[in-house]
């Protein structure tokens, strides 16, 4: 048999049965009493509530999975990833329209068999549990503006990439990687401003106390604002969030609506404070600096395996191809990929803490960020105790109760200096 196919089969079963086991082994270590540090705000019937809906979440996740790798492996032992390749190549376009349209296709095939799952998820168990808010107008008109939006800026930049690799020899990868880092700090820039909007109403804060006291925390850290906005977020969900968008002068403060029903206006300044925290400490920029390296990393090692006649066998394609080594090579990363998430999550975790320690110590609050966080995890019903196996793997963020403890290390620390 193929050596590369071994080998791809054993990363998709591997990648398979690890999440089954971390989903596993998270809705085992559900425990049932109370935390002490919620026992004042996660009454014994929502914190119930809680772990039921981490529960139902973490099975249809692991029915989505399985249903998802026995299509693919069925689709790909088949030859249906060359039967795909054939029927796009009928119409005789060129290599790169060629590709464009194959990985198109692909794309659409899956979206085709993800979109079930999504339903059920958005209408029957985010409605469930009380967070769905969507209708079926707004679900596709977001699902059309996804598909309009996906064409307007995915096409070009695969066109781009699948031209770079065509004409312009060993260095494509340095071509792609430049231009595709040239689009995505555009892309950072026209987001707040041309896509967001689309999706959601972007209303400016009205006057009171809490811009009063916003405005007043930006002067004093010295942290300049276009703007602070409520966006429409009970639209879709009665989830609660708040981010900051854009970049300089630029930069925009956002709350959810839902965030200002809940949070009183010590803990919004709070929650403002720790995202702010992450603009201090220039968690933002060095994000980036690892995501250009990363996709620098990506295309480096995809042109080492460009037109890999074994690998194409693997697939059983009767045709090598620039756009059957990108589908084909992103198997291959996939263990690296994770190993370098990893990474990312654990760097992602620290940048955390120290964005909670700039809020706590910048606002002299640390107990309206505590009781701030404690809201936001009430409401969302969040796993208060994940497995540590799930957390290593997939948080980006510590889990909550790890994140007070630090918090009150904090405030001790502050009162004994």
């Amino acid at each position: 048999m193929n050596n590369w196919l071994l080998f791809i089969l054993a990363v998709l079963l591997g990648s398979y049965l690890l999440e089954q086991t971390l989903s596993y082994l998270n809705i085992k270590a559900l425990n049932n009493t109370v935390p002490e540090e919620f026992q004042d705000v996660f009454k014994a019937k929502e914190y119930d509530k809680s772990q039921d809906y981490t529960r139902v979440t973490g099975r249809f996740g692991m029915v989505e999975s399985s249903f998802s790798i026995i299509v693919l492996l069925i689709f790909l032992l088949t030859g249906g990833f060359n039967t795909v390749d054939i029927f796009i190549r009928s119409f005789q376009f060129g290599a790169v329209t060629t590709g464009v349209l194959y990985i198109g296709l692909l794309l659409l095939l899956s979206s085709i068999l993800s979109f079930p799952f999504t339903l059920y998820s958005t209408f029957i168990i985010e409605e469930k549990f009380g967070f769905n808010n969507t209708t079926l107008k707004t679900f596709w008109t977001d699902l059309i503006k996804g598909i309009f939006l996906s064409i307007l800026i995915g096409v070009p930049i695969l066109y781009l990439i699948l031209w770079f690799f065509e004409t312009t020899g060993e260095i494509a990868w340095l071509y792609c990687w430049g231009g595709l880092t040239l689009i995505t700090l555009l892309l950072q820039f026209l987001a707040p401003v041309l896509i967001m909007p689309l999706f959601n109403k972007f209303t400016p804060l009205e006057d009171g106390a809490l811009k009063e006291k916003v405005l007043a925390f930006a002067e004093d850290a010295s942290f300049s604002i276009q703007g602070i906005y409520t966006m429409d977020g009970s639209k879709r969900s009665s989830k609660l969030n708040a981010f900051f968008t854009g970049f300089g002068r630029f930069r925009k403060i956002v709350f959810y609506d839902t965030l200002l029903e809940k949070l009183n206006d010590d803990e919004l300044v709070a929650v403002l404070a720790h995202e702010m925290g992450h603009f201090k400490h220039r968690h933002i920029f060095k994000m980036m600096a690892i995501s250009t390296c990363y996709t620098g990393l990506l295309f480096f090692l995809l042109s080492l395996f460009l037109g890999n006649a074994n690998l194409f066998a693997a697939f059983q394609m009767e045709n090598i191809s620039i756009y059957g080594s990108l589908i084909f090579f992103s198997f291959i990363f996939s263990p690296l990929s994770l190993l370098l998430g990893i990474a990312i999550n654990i760097l992602s975790r620290k940048h955390e803490f120290e964005a909670d320690r700039y809020a706590a110590n910048s606002t002299g609050q640390t107990s309206s960020l505590i009781s701030g966080l404690k809201k936001l995890s009430v409401a969302n019903l969040s796993n208060l105790t994940p497995h540590p196996a799930m957390v290593f793997f997939h948080y980006s963020h510590p889990p909550i109760l790890v994140r007070i403890d630090a918090l009150r290390k904090v405030f001790t620390t502050n009162q004994t200096q």
